[in-house]
């Protein structure tokens, strides 16, 4: 059985898998990563959104073979030392209900921040489309995003 190597939230794993295994099962069984959650396995719902290379993707439809010397950040390595100013604009405006899908839809958001900080509804609208939230906490959502733009601008430390 291959073994591959990439970076996971900073630091090189190594791990043994058959090469379409897909990489949320790697991550969740393999190396214990259970932020990325497994919604639908099809890559529509969007509870797995992690990083590769910096970009939003789905884990869930990705084999582990694709992501071999490649950077991998789920939500277990976005804040570093503290809290990424997304996760604390997620926790200000009180987004989550049930959280299932929050670490996907922080992890969304981010990527849409990283090539975006002022993003408008329609922006927001389009970046965040793919990820489904069972309670329905959109309004919630695009407030946090709309906060942690303008405290990422430097526009703002409060709500």
């Amino acid at each position: 059985m291959p073994v591959h190597h990439f970076t996971l939230n900073g630091d090189t794993v190594s791990v043994e898998a058959p090469e379409d295994t897909p990489l949320l099962w790697v991550l969740r069984d393999a190396l214990g990563v259970t932020g990325p959650k497994y919604g639908c396995g099809v890559g529509v719902c969007g509870a797995c959104t992690s990083h590769l290379e910096g970009n939003a993707f789905r884990p869930c439809i990705q084999p582990v073979g694709g992501v071999t010397g490649r950077q991998v950040t789920t939500i277990e390595g976005l804040g570093g030392e503290g809290l990424h100013p997304v996760q604390q604009a997620w926790i200000d405006e009180d987004v989550a209900q049930c959280g299932f899908c929050q670490p996907g839809q922080i992890m969304a958001a981010v990527a849409l921040l990283r090539h975006n900080l002022n993003p408008s509804d329609a922006d927001i609208d389009a970046a965040m489309s793919d990820n489904v939230c069972r309670c329905g906490t959109y309004v919630r959502i695009r407030a946090a995003i709309k906060l942690a733009a303008r405290r990422l601008r430097g526009e703002a430390t409060g709500t």
